[in-house]
C-alpha cells in the first residue's frame, strides 16, 4: 500500500502547483482515468451512467458563449470517448454477436449513415456536416450497437429506462415549481421553465410522450397484489401526464393521441388490408372535400392559449398562428433546398445556415429572421430532405418502417406476458416520437437519442435474444394466426 501513498501525496503536490499556476484541470485527471477503467471492465455501467445523465445535462453554451460548437455536457464528451473505445476494442480484434450486425433495422442504419458519410463531403459547410455526422454516430454506437449488447438481458433494458425516468422526474419538478411561480396556466412562460436540461417545451413535451406508453406497460407488468408498487405507479403516471398538459406542446398531445390509435390497431390485430382500404378512403375524401377543408382550416383563427380548449383548437390554425405559420415557412424552405440540390442536399447539419436565402417575404412570419438563422426544418423528414437529398429522408423512413415490423413481429410471436407488454409499451413510444418527427425534430440532442436509438435497440434486442416462435397470452390460451403474423413471420432459415 506504500505505492498508493507515494501516488496520493504526489498528486496532490503536483496539483497543489498546477493551481498555483492557475491550471485547473489536472483534478479531472482521476476522473478520466475511472472512466477509462470503467469504459474497458464494465461498458454497462458506463452506459447507465451516460443515461441517467441525459435529462439532466446541459450545453456548454450555457457556460460559455461564443463558442463555434456546442456540447451536452457530461453526456456527449462520455458518448465521443466511448465511440473510441468502441473503436479501439473492434480494431483489438473483439467482436459483436453477428445477429446484432445483420438485423434489417441495423442494415437501414448503416444505409443511412453510409449516405449521411456521402453528403458530407458534399456539404455547402463541411465542418458543420462533420460535427453532425459524428455526435449522429457516438449517438448510434452508445445508444444502440453497445445498448444491445447489454439488453441481452430482461431487466437491463428496464433498467435503461428506469435510470432515464429517474433523473427526468427531477426535470419535471424543476419544470413545474418554476412554471406554477408564473401559474400554471400561463402557456408563454411554459416554453422556458424546463432550460438549462432542455431547449424548450417542445422537446420536453416529445420526451414525455415518449415514456408515458413505456410507464403504462410498467404498471402492466407490476402484480396485481402488489398494492404500494401500483399505487406508487399511478401517481408517476399523473405526474407525466399533468408535465404533458402543462407543457402546452400541442405536437406531444398529437403522437399521444396518434400513439393511442396505433396501440387499438395493434392489440385488435385489425388486418393490413382492412388499414390499407380505410387510408384510401380518408385520402379519397380528403381529394373530394380539399377545398372545404383548406377553407375550414384557412378560417381557424383560434391561436395559441392558456386555455386548453383554445389550445387544442390552435393545432390546426394555418391562417395566424405564427408558430404554426413558422413551421410552414420551414417546411416550404426543406422543399426548395431539396429541389435544388436533389440528390446531396446542403449537408447534415446546415439547414439552418442555409435556409435564409430560400426564405419567401409572404411566407414569413413575426418570429421569422431575415438571415434564417434561428432553428431547423421542424421535421425528422423533411430535414434529412434538405441536407442529405432524397435517400437521406429514405434511409430515415426505412428505419422507421423495419422498427415497426420488428416491434408487431417481437409482440405477435413473444413467448413471455413481459416481453409483450414491454414490447409494445415501447413500440408506441417510438410511434408517438414517429408522429412527433413530423413536427419537430430532436435526433441532433442527446435528451432524444438516448430514448429514440436506445428503444429502437431494445426492439432488435428482443427480437433476437427474448422472442419465440409461438405466442401465447395467458396460460393456457394461444393467440391465433392474423395476416399481420403471415406477413411478418420469418422465413425458416432467417431463425436457424
Amino acid at each position: 500500500m506504500l505505492w498508493v501513498w507515494i501516488a496520493a501525496i504526489a498528486f496532490i503536490a503536483v496539483n497543489t502547483v498546477c493551481i498555483a499556476l492557475e491550471f485547473f484541470y489536472l483534478p479531472l485527471l482521476p476522473a478520466a482515468l475511472l472512466f477509462f477503467l470503467i469504459a474497458f471492465t464494465r461498458i454497462d455501467v458506463l452506459l447507465y451512467i451516460i443515461v441517467f445523465f441525459v435529462p439532466l445535462s446541459i450545453p456548454l453554451s450555457e457556460l460559455m458563449e461564443g463558442l463555434p460548437v456546442d456540447l451536452y455536457l457530461p453526456t456527449e464528451p462520455l458518448l465521443a470517448a466511448l465511440l473510441l473505445v468502441f473503436l479501439f476494442k473492434y480494431l483489438s480484434g473483439e467482436r459483436m454477436d453477428l445477429k446484432i450486425l445483420r438485423h434489417p433495422v441495423s442494415i437501414a442504419i448503416y444505409f443511412n449513415l453510409a449516405w449521411m458519410a456521402v453528403t458530407v463531403i458534399t456539404s455547402s459547410d463541411p465542418l458543420v456536416s462533420v460535427k453532425f455526422f459524428v455526435s449522429r454516430l457516438w449517438f448510434i454506437v452508445g445508444f444502440y450497437i453497445l445498448a444491445i449488447q447489454v439488453f441481452r438481458r430482461e431487466k437491463n433494458m428496464h433498467k435503461y429506462v428506469w435510470l432515464y425516468v429517474i433523473s427526468f422526474a427531477v426535470v419535471i419538478a424543476y419544470t413545474i415549481i418554476r412554471h406554477s411561480a408564473y401559474g400554471l396556466d400561463n402557456q408563454m412562460m411554459a416554453h422556458s421553465m424546463m432550460q438549462p436540461f432542455y431547449k424548450d417545451h417542445t422537446s420536453y413535451g416529445a420526451t414525455l410522450a415518449l415514456l408515458l406508453p413505456v410507464l403504462l406497460a410498467f404498471f402492466g407488468l407490476t402484480k396485481r397484489g402488489d398494492i404500494n408498487s401500483r399505487f406508487l405507479m399511478i401517481l408517476l403516471i399523473l405526474v407525466f401526464v399533468a408535465a404533458t398538459v402543462f407543457s402546452y406542446t400541442r405536437a406531444a398531445w398529437v403522437s399521444l393521441v396518434g400513439g393511442f390509435a396505433i396501440w387499438i390497431v395493434i392489440r385488435m390485430r385489425i388486418k393490413f388490408e382492412i388499414l390499407a382500404i380505410a387510408g384510401l378512403v380518408i385520402f379519397a375524401l380528403f381529394f373530394v372535400f380539399q377545398t372545404q377543408i383548406l377553407m375550414n382550416l384557412e378560417g381557424n383563427n383560434q391561436k395559441s392559449s392558456g386555455d386548453f380548449g383554445e389550445h387544442v383548437q390552435s393545432i390546426s390554425n394555418v391562417s395566424n398562428d405564427q408558430s404554426n405559420l413558422e413551421r410552414i415557412n420551414r417546411w416550404s424552405c426543406a422543399y426548395r433546398m431539396w429541389k435544388d440540390r436533389p440528390i446531396f442536399g446542403y449537408g447534415p447539419g446546415t439547414f439552418q445556415f442555409e435556409y435564409g436565402k430560400f426564405q419567401r417575404s409572404f411566407e414569413k412570419t413575426e418570429i421569422s429572421t431575415d438571415f434564417g438563422i434561428r432553428g431547423t426544418a421542424h421535421s425528422e423528414y423533411l430535414g434529412p430532405l434538405s441536407e442529405s437529398g432524397v435517400l437521406g429522408m429514405l434511409s430515415m423512413l426505412i428505419i422507421i418502417v423495419t422498427a415497426i415490423i420488428t416491434g408487431i413481429r417481437v409482440y405477435i410471436r413473444a413467448q413471455s406476458r413481459s416481453i409483450r407488454i414491454f414490447s409494445l409499451g415501447i413500440l408506441i413510444g417510438l410511434i408517438t416520437y414517429y408522429i412527433h418527427g413530423i413536427l419537430n425534430n430532436f435526433l441532433d440532442t442527446d435528451k432524444a437519442s438516448a430514448l429514440f436509438w436506445g428503444f429502437t435497440g431494445m426492439l432488435v434486442a428482443m427480437d433476437i435474444y427474448h422472442k419465440e416462435n409461438r405466442v401465447k397470452d395467458e396460460p393456457g390460451e394461444t393467440i391465433g394466426r392474423t395476416k399481420m403474423e403471415e406477413v411478418l413471420e420469418e422465413k425458416p432459415e432467417d431463425l436457424k
